[in-house]
């Protein structure tokens, strides 16, 4: 039978334009940038992509993890930076979605006003529901947020009467923005305008060390921006301390160790815990810690804030399973788990997780790499990153995250 030539030239031209349509529907669904006011997970990559093969800095030759690092002291210093010219108009920006969020969101503000030589506004804090609105203090240390800033931008407490939102121009921006962004996009707005607003959104939701060396004096603002300025108002730095406490106690009188898992239901049931395995759910949580080894009285926190059902499959096996409802002192639920307190059980999750003895993100996405950072300043080095693949009887110091074992996070560029 003959083949006309036109034939194969329409065949290779289709199956030429299926490829580039499915490179194209690839590239968006990577790099769609993502909107800063939407709770849900992140990240497309599953836990640790990584392509390395640096030495493993955590483990030891039989596989066991080492003993948490001595608490890090910090490599930036105030003292290369020169005082800030005199103000040229303000920057305001709202803190949304969480403490894995504010702690970026800070970052940027602080890096903008910086290079604008503009004055910064102390942040409000917004919810996702409409009229979720909090003081700064209401959750954050004011007076050490400030403090913390000096000589490098200057802040005020509150906005200026004679700033209306008129005189506002709204910017949205990508999360760890660079310079040359900046000089770019943002720059000359400011100085059309002489004040603006930030709106951050993240295409990118990991924190590993930027490919590009910085120069020190961007190293030193991003580092004291991103661990230096927040820190939690007493009220709620209690109630974390005494979670913490007695989910220590309880691991102690067992010696066992406290365990906290980013394990959220209503995460687990978004698109983007479908396909690639980066979310996990009660069922594999307790196999997972089961097959390295923990003991079956380990005191357990889960960052879901209610109990659920579901749940019983991870109590089943490790009784002292907790909620932050089942945890919290009862003087305290009244305020922290109301109907309205979406934000303080955010940042109680946060705070706790940064501070257990281990930390095991069931979540692939930005609240993990963020509780990463703080535990690496403090030098709380057990992460461990869920794998199917674990066997009865494996070493924890193989499922230690890359974060901590290849030091590819970036906190690793701010503490020594």
């Amino acid at each position: 039978m003959r083949i006309d030539p036109r034939q194969i030239v329409a065949g290779v031209l289709t199956v030429t334009m299926f490829v580039m349509l499915g490179d194209m529907i690839k590239r968006e669904h990577t790099d769609a940038p993502i909107s800063h006011n939407v709770n849900r997970v992140e990240s497309t990559q599953s836990f640790d992509e990584s392509s390395d093969s640096e030495k493993n800095f955590a483990v030891n030759s039989d596989g066991s993890w080492k003993e948490d690092s001595p608490v890090l002291r910090s490599c930036w210093s105030k003292s290369i930076l020169e005082e800030p010219e005199e103000s040229k108009g303000f920057v305001t920006f709202s803190l949304t979605n969480g403490p894995e969020y504010h702690i970026s969101q800070v970052t940027d503000a602080v890096l903008v006003a910086r290079y604008l030589k503009a004055t910064l506004v102390i942040p409000d804090i917004r919810g996702t529901e409409p009229g979720d609105w909090r003081n700064f203090g209401d959750i954050y240390d004011i007076e050490k947020f400030v403090s913390s800033l000096d000589g490098v931008v200057k802040v005020v407490k509150t906005q200026p009467a004679e700033l209306s939102t008129k005189d506002l121009a709204v910017l949205r921006i990508p999360n760890r923005v660079t310079e040359d962004y900046i000089a770019n996009n943002i720059e000359p707005v400011f100085k059309t305008k002489g004040n603006i607003r930030l709106a951050t959104y993240f295409p990118l939701v990991n924190m590993k060390k930027p490919r590009v060396a910085e120069t020190e004096e961007r190293n030193s603002v991003g580092c004291l921006a991103m661990f230096g300025t927040l820190e939690l108002q007493p009220e709620v730095r209690e109630v974390v301390d005494s979670i913490v406490d007695r989910l220590k106690t309880l691991s102690r009188k067992s010696e066992s160790q406290f365990v906290a898992v980013d394990l959220r239901l209503d995460m687990l049931n978004q698109k983007g815990c479908q396909g690639s395995k980066k979310c996990y759910g009660p069922e594999e949580i307790a196999a997972f810690l089961k097959k390295l080894g923990f003991a079956k009285n380990s005191a357990v926190y889960l960052t879901q804030s209610r109990w659920d059902n579901s749940l019983d499959s991870l109590k089943d096996f490790f009784p002292k399973t907790y909620t932050k409802e089942g945890i919290m002192p009862m003087d305290k639920k009244q305020k922290f788990l109301g109907s309205d307190s979406s934000e303080y059980e955010k940042v109680i999750d946060f705070y706790v997780c940064a501070e257990s003895d281990v930390f095991v993100p069931a979540i692939s996405g930005l609240f993990y790499a963020n509780v990463a950072g703080k535990r690496i300043g403090s030098g709380k080095t057990k992460i461990l990153v869920p794998d199917d693949a674990a066997s009865a009887g494996s070493q924890m110091g193989n499922y230690l995250s890359r974060y901590v074992s290849k030091k590819t996070h970036m906190a690793y560029t701010c503490y020594c």
